[in-house]
């Protein structure tokens, strides 16, 4: 029992681990000739208290596994805010380039349940609660463009990109420049989440900065400014536009909504007069790394592989009928490359929930990297052994997932193992 414990609590509370069998064998290793010299150390599954190597499973998702979640939120928080002020291999400069905060919504596909800014109430004649289970939901569902819907979740992605290929030309217009000559003045770094508004429609909230010809390490050009880039958002994103397939006789094509927020960071006008610092942005981004469309639209949180299991779910009749449409579209030929069965469960979006330009800051691996790194480096120092040159021999498969009844039970009771945590400050 105390063996398992301890095993258990190196988990950091990760609640659905990832068993594996197999062995890893340790030898030092000669530094002057290259010699494999002793055996050091042997571990085998077999001989583990729970019988198998637990990993933590890294699962994004906070209704999958809250600590492993959250590891990717502080992340997140981390890589975002190294873009705004620098740290984790960015240079500080980067603060003093102009940025924006900018949020990119969907279009509408029919009249919903919502709550009004100017205190009136909804089109239904209630003001509802901001708990209220009818927010986001369809007045008419009969009416309601669910195929479009579910297609704008999918083709979101490539609308992004459009967008940001769109970005740079009216950059370069505003600066009175050429697209060619552009690279050589001026570089746009971005990184963006996508988050579930309550009526299952993704869009996305991003951190827009204008850097120098190379990146946050040079400084942007004298008419580099935050208005500038503000204006330039504003062109590219009425601009964007992605053709959507031919469905029996009807077209589509997606745009963003009418709703596009840009404000330059460090304004005032933001979460009720609160300012929009560097810390509040990177807070607001992070918080949406971790959820999926099953956090506000009440939709599944997992992959399904029949139609039949949604009779058995929780969920709303809005994510029902938004699913049931992805699972029906993703059965046409025409539309095999969207996946859509794949990601019915997300509601036909199937694209990366964070992602950034190369040149904006670090990366989650070099994050992830980092923290490994200090792990093994506070465990050689508990074992006396701080510059060991080592020679590995491991060879693991996978033998299944989660923890049993008793595992459960005692992994519950226990508090993470010191440098398991997953803290950021050690990344």
């Amino acid at each position: 029992m105390p063996g398992l414990a301890r095993q258990l609590a190196g988990l950091g509370g990760c609640t659905h681990p990832v068993r594996l069998d197999g062995h890893r064998t340790e030898y030092d290793v000669d530094t002057a000739t290259g010699e494999i010299g002793n055996l050091l150390r042997r571990l085998d599954s077999a001989a583990l208290p729970a019988g198998h190597l637990l990993v933590r499973c890294n699962n994004r998702r906070a209704t999958r596994c809250p600590a492993c979640a959250e590891t990717y939120r502080r992340d997140t928080f981390h890589l975002i805010t190294a873009g705004l002020r620098g740290g984790k291999g960015t240079t500080d400069r980067v603060a003093t380039h102009p940025r924006v905060f900018a949020t990119f919504t969907a279009p509408g596909f029919g009249p919903v349940h919502n709550r009004r800014t100017d205190g009136r109430p909804c089109r239904c004649g209630i003001s509802h609660d901001q708990d209220d289970t009818e927010l986001g939901t369809p007045l008419n569902p009969d009416t309601y463009d669910y195929e479009a819907a579910v297609l704008w979740n999918a083709h979101a992605g490539a609308l992004w990109r459009r967008f940001s290929i769109y970005l740079r030309r009216e950059v370069a217009k505003l600066a009175g420049l050429t697209q060619r000559t552009f690279r050589n003045h001026a570089r746009i770094s971005f990184a963006k989440v996508a988050e579930y508004q309550k009526r299952g429609a993704v869009h996305f909230h991003a951190v827009i900065r204008l850097d120098g010809p190379e990146g946050g390490d040079t400084p942007p050009p004298a008419w580099a400014t935050a208005e500038l880039l503000a204006d330039a958002i504003r062109s590219a994103a009425s601009a964007a536009r992605v053709e959507g397939p031919v469905i029996e006789a009807r077209s589509h094509a997606f745009a963003f909504g009418r709703q596009l927020d840009v404000r330059p960071i460090r304004s005032a006008d933001f979460d009720g007069g609160q300012e929009l610092t560097d810390r509040a942005v990177a807070a607001y981004i992070a918080k949406y790394a971790t959820k999926g469309a099953e956090t506000t639209t009440g939709a599944l949180d997992r992959p399904i592989r029949f139609l039949a299991e949604l009779a058995h779910a929780r969920i709303s009749d809005h994510a029902r009928r938004m699913i049931r449409t992805a699972w029906t579209l993703g059965a046409r030929k025409s539309l095999e490359h969207l996946r859509l069965r794949a990601w019915a469960h997300m509601l036909g979006f199937r694209g990366h929930f964070s992602t950034k330009s190369r040149r904006y800051s670090t990366t989650l691996g070099a994050l992830r990297d980092a923290r490994a790194d200090w792990r093994r480096a506070q465990a050689a120092a508990l074992n006396g052994r701080e510059n060991d040159t080592t020679y590995v021999l491991a060879h693991w498969v996978f033998a299944g997932t989660g923890l049993s009844d008793t595992e459960a039970w005692l992994a519950a009771s226990l508090e993470p193992a010191p440098g398991t945590e997953g803290e950021p400050t050690h990344a």
